[in-house]
């Protein structure tokens, strides 16, 4: 950024964390505040070895002049002081980030935005009552958003449209890809998405067509390698001779009728979780997962080094 910018985080779990990497990576200055005692100078430490896997990985020089940027403070007024925005990453229910909202427009500049990490609740849950809920969104991104660039931004009825806007400048001149959504929808983009893809694969593990493991498999050998630079549009768009009007016309009738046999939605019941947890515990024992996810992050660093390097290379 051209111009350091104060940026405050409130709440320094797993997804705070990520965020004040994102900012102070940028050259923003970047007060890390979390209610709990202690905690955001824990979060501080946790950061430092994350810049150095991110060093390791060539994604960012010097990991002590990003740390450099990151300062814990002790109260929610001195985090937003003079802060041009602020990321809330509390946890994630509707009574908790209320009680925040309202300790936030206690104490915040006239000025500063704020944007929600919330990953289903719409900000018009919890931010009716502020006086500063016209300067309000959800910004929600992919864990971890240093790696995963997406921001969705989610505005409430009463967000002025100059919010949105402005967020959306932060957010692209901080190195993220945001995208906006007109209004509110429960799961926002991504978990809207998602999920379709999520109730297939496991009504088919249900109906004892495919194993988890094939289905991931799919995903990983097969359409994930297309979607790592393609969205669905994009990839339709390239699969038929005419482009995308050929395809639909084409394939639409295939999808109509795959779409009229599974108007059924499930609940996944215990046997159904059982079933599936018992796969993947054969495929990752419980007691690797934590290494599987420094594993995947490590993954993500490389993949997104492969992505600069593409992109440096067409200009």
């Amino acid at each position: 950024m051209g111009e350091v910018s104060k940026v405050a985080i409130i709440g320094t779990g797993l997804v705070g964390r990520g965020w004040a990497i994102v900012f102070a990576r940028a050259g923003c200055q970047v007060a890390l505040y979390d209610g709990q005692t202690g905690a955001a100078s824990e979060a501080r430490r946790i950061i430092e070895t994350s810049l150095q896997d991110l060093k390791a990985s060539g994604l960012i020089g010097e990991p002590e002049a990003v740390l450099a940027r990151i300062t814990p403070v002790a109260t929610l007024a001195e985090a937003l002081q003079g802060a041009v925005y602020a990321q809330e990453s509390v946890f994630e229910k509707v009574d908790v980030k209320r009680r925040i909202f309202s300790e936030i427009d206690a104490v915040i500049d006239s000025q500063t935005q704020v944007g929600s990490s919330s990953s289903g609740i719409p900000a018009s849950a919890f931010t009716e009552h502020v006086a500063c809920r016209a300067r309000c969104l959800v910004a929600h991104p992919v864990n971890p958003p240093y790696l995963a660039p997406i921001v969705e931004l989610v505005p409430a009825p009463w967000t002025e449209p100059e919010t949105v806007s402005a967020v959306r400048t932060l957010m692209e001149a901080v190195g993220q890809e945001p995208v906006q959504m007109t209004r509110e929808a429960e799961g926002f983009l991504l978990n809207r998405l998602q999920a379709v893809l999520l109730m297939e694969a496991w009504r088919l593990v249900e109906a004892g067509l495919a194993s988890a493991e094939d289905i991931d498999r799919t995903v990983k050998y097969g359409l994930g390698l297309r979607w790592s630079f393609m969205g669905p549009f994009e990839t339709i768009d390239l699969n038929a001779p005419g482009g995308i009007a050929d395809y639909a016309r084409r394939l639409g009738p295939l999808y109509q009728s795959i779409a009229a046999s599974t108007t059924e939605h499930e609940v996944w019941d215990e046997a159904l979780i059982a079933r599936v947890e018992a796969e993947r515990r054969a495929l990752l024992p419980a007691e690797q997962l934590a290494e599987r996810m420094v594993w995947r992050d490590r993954r993500l660093m490389a993949l997104a080094q492969h992505k600069r390097n593409v992109e440096e290379s067409a200009r």
